[in-house]
């Protein structure tokens, strides 16, 4: 596919790597290049998504999963819980590129009448 602006931004919500309103793509995990470059790699925004997200699944680190201040008691979401999230995401966004299918390209001729 072609990298445009409007792919760019599209493929930034499947990813959920929205740009913030004050901030850059700097304060995101891809920078435009990137997504160009999954862009130019795949064939679908079905397709390119399900490449962000793998990605995303390889990026993601492990953190401290809960912690307790006095009597307060928080639970973070696991790292086992973020990838299988990130791998679940990749899956969908390829079933949808494959149900996908691609365009046709038809030629009608107007018939001879008598």
């Amino acid at each position: 596919m072609t990298p445009t602006e409007d792919l760019r931004l599209r493929l930034r919500r499947l990813l959920n790597e929205v740009i913030p309103p004050v901030g850059t793509e700097s304060d995101t995990q891809f920078f435009d290049c990137d997504l160009d470059e999954i862009l130019l790699e795949t064939q679908s925004i079905y397709g390119a998504a399900a490449t962000g997200w793998a990605m995303k699944a390889g990026m993601l680190q492990g953190q401290i999963e809960s912690y307790a201040v006095g009597q307060e008691r928080y639970d973070l979401t696991s790292l086992r819980d973020r990838v299988a999230h990130a791998f679940a995401m990749a899956e969908k966004y390829t079933a949808m590129a494959k149900a996908g299918g691609g365009s046709v390209m038809l030629k009608i001729t107007k018939p001879e009448v008598l």
